[in-house]
């Protein structure tokens, strides 16, 4: 796949900054590094979406993304919109039954690995969610493989 061209980006005209409104003030405006943004503003659902993502990443690296254990990053990733039919699979292997897609939602939870420990803090995300009007339909562990993580990161 090959990088997009640049001038493939350049506005047509100059931007202009808003006016001054609300908490927005121009005058705080200023470049950043360390920010890609690709969507499909059409809401098409693809692969190459994901491959430009991971470039964006890639090309991010100069951010300092990493320190002296170059395997463990500093946790920039992709935002995708979420795959029901993937959750609807592995929720099935796992005992779990979801209603039909835009009617579930997904949370990603780190739970400590001591058993009791574990079992209290589902039972606060469980809490929560029910006084926010809200239903846990089950927990699942998510496959790792911890050798992919650096050792700095294996040590926390």
């Amino acid at each position: 796949m090959s990088s997009p061209n640049p001038s493939d980006f350049e506005p047509s005209t100059p931007l202009q900054r808003p006016a001054r409104q609300g908490l927005y003030q121009p005058d705080h405006e200023h470049d950043a590094c360390g920010v890609g943004i690709i969507a499909n503003i059409n809401g098409k659902r693809t692969h190459e979406i994901v491959e430009q993502g991971l470039d964006i990443l890639i090309n991010l690296g100069h951010r300092g993304a990493c320190g002296c254990d170059p395997r463990t990053g500093d946790g920039a990733g992709i935002l995708i919109q979420l795959p029901a039919a993937f959750m609807t699979k592995v929720a099935r292997g796992a005992g779990i039954r979801l209603p039909e897609a835009g009617r579930f939602g997904v949370a990603m939870v780190f739970l400590p690995q001591d058993p009791g420990l574990r079992k209290q803090s589902e039972a606060v995300v469980e809490g929560i969610s029910r006084a926010e009007g809200l239903r846990v339909l089950g927990w699942r562990d998510v496959p790792v493989n911890p050798l992919a993580a650096g050792w700095l990161a294996r040590e926390v």
